[in-house]
C-alpha cells in the first residue's frame, strides 16, 4: 500500500470532497501538523512514498534522505519557495502543484488587511468590545494610487477589485498582459524605485526568490512615502525585517498589514509583534472553505493521476 505523509493543515481542519477523495484512494496515511521543520522532516524522510505537503521545509538533505522510497512530492498550493525543486529535479522527484485555485480568496483577504489598516478596524473593534467607545479617523481607499508587485493571477485579481473602490493602479512585474491592463486602466512601472515613490498603498504578491528576497529593503525604504501602507499577501521574506521595523517604529509607515512572516508561526519575542501599527493574519489568506476544497481536491488529484501513471493537473519541474 502506497504510503503518505499529510502535512497541511488547511487540508485537515476543513470538511470538504477532498477528504472523500483521499479516502477513496485508498492510501495509507499518515498525518502530521505541519509546517514541520527540516529537523522533523528529516526525522520522517525514508518512511514514505509520497508527500502531500504545505509549507514545510523540503531541503536538499530531505529529498536525499526520503530517496529511494519517496516518488513524488504534491504541493497544497502554489508556493513552492519551501520546496528545493532544484534539488527534487536532480533528485529525479516530481513536484506537484496547485496554480489558479486560490487567486479569488487570496486578493479578498488583501482588501480585507488593506482596509482593516486604512480604518484602524482591528483596533476600533476591540476597543468596541471591551466597553471603549474610541473614535479614531482613518483613510479612504479611494483615489489614491496602489502598486501592485506581481501581476499573476492574485495581482490580475487585486487589480480588478482595486479599480471598483476607485483606486489609481500600477504594476510592477515580469508577467504583464497588456490586453488585461489595457481593459482595466493599469499602468506599468518599469523601476521599482519609480513604482514606490508613487505609491501610496503597495501589495506584494510575487514569488519569493534569490532575486526577490528583501526586495523592499533599508535602501529603497526611504523612497516611499511617508504614511504608506504595505499589505503582504505574499512571502514575509520579501521586505527586510529590520529596515520594516525601522519603518514602522519611526511611523514613515501608517502600517503594515500582512498574512505572511518570515517564521511561521513566530517566536514570542518576533520583532513585529505588539507593534501598534502592524495587523498581522496567520497565513489564512488562502484558507476560506471554497478554496481549501479546490486546493486539496487538485492535490490529491495530482497524486492520484501520478501515481496512476497519468499526467498530473500541474508540474513544477521536468524529470
Amino acid at each position: 500500500m502506497t504510503r503518505v505523509l499529510l502535512t497541511t493543515t488547511s487540508f485537515q481542519d476543513t470538511p470538504g470532497v477532498h477528504h472523500e477523495m483521499l479516502a477513496a484512494a485508498g492510501f495509507d496515511l499518515v498525518r502530521e501538523r505541519g509546517p514541520l521543520s527540516e529537523a522533523r522532516m528529516l526525522e520522517l524522510a525514508g518512511q514514505f512514498d509520497a508527500y502531500l505537503c504545505g509549507d514545510d521545509a523540503l531541503t536538499r538533505a530531505v529529498i536525499a534522505k526520503s530517496l529511494p522510497r519517496l516518488k513524488v512530492i504534491s504541493k497544497y498550493g502554489i508556493g513552492l519557495d519551501k520546496i528545493d525543486v532544484a534539488a527534487a529535479t536532480d533528485l529525479r522527484v516530481p513536484v506537484l502543484f496547485t496554480p489558479g485555485v486560490n487567486h479569488t480568496t487570496v486578493a479578498e483577504h488583501t482588501f480585507a488587511l488593506l482596509l482593516a489598516a486604512v480604518r484602524h478596524l482591528v483596533v476600533e473593534a476591540n476597543h468596541t468590545a471591551a466597553g471603549r467607545w474610541t473614535r479614531l479617523t482613518g483613510h479612504e481607499l479611494f483615489g489614491k494610487t496602489l502598486a501592485i508587485v506581481g501581476f499573476g493571477r492574485i495581482g490580475r485579481e487585486v487589480a480588478t477589485r482595486a479599480r471598483a473602490f476607485g483606486l489609481r493602479v500600477i504594476g510592477y512585474g515580469h508577467h504583464w498582459d497588456e490586453d488585461f491592463a489595457r481593459q482595466h486602466g493599469l499602468t506599468r512601472v518599469a523601476n521599482f524605485d519609480d513604482l514606490l515613490r508613487q505609491a501610496d498603498f503597495i501589495s506584494l504578491h510575487t514569488k519569493l526568490t534569490p532575486a526577490t528576497k528583501g526586495l523592499i529593503n533599508a535602501r529603497n525604504f526611504p523612497l516611499i512615502k511617508k504614511g504608506a501602507v504595505i499589505v503582504n499577501t505574499g512571502r514575509g521574506e520579501l521586505i527586510d525585517l529590520a529596515a520594516l521595523v525601522a519603518a514602522l517604529k519611526s511611523h514613515h509607515l501608517l502600517a503594515y498589514a500582512a498574512d505572511v512572516l518570515d517564521q511561521e508561526p513566530p517566536p514570542p519575542d518576533h520583532p513585529l509583534l505588539g507593534l501598534p501599527n502592524v495587523i498581522l493574519t496567520p497565513h489564512i489568506g488562502s484558507r476560506t472553505h471554497e478554496s481549501v476544497q479546490r486546493q486539496a481536491s487538485c492535490a490529491v488529484e495530482n497524486l492520484t493521476r501520478f501515481l496512476a501513471g497519468q499526467k498530473p493537473l500541474a508540474q513544477a519541474n521536468e524529470v
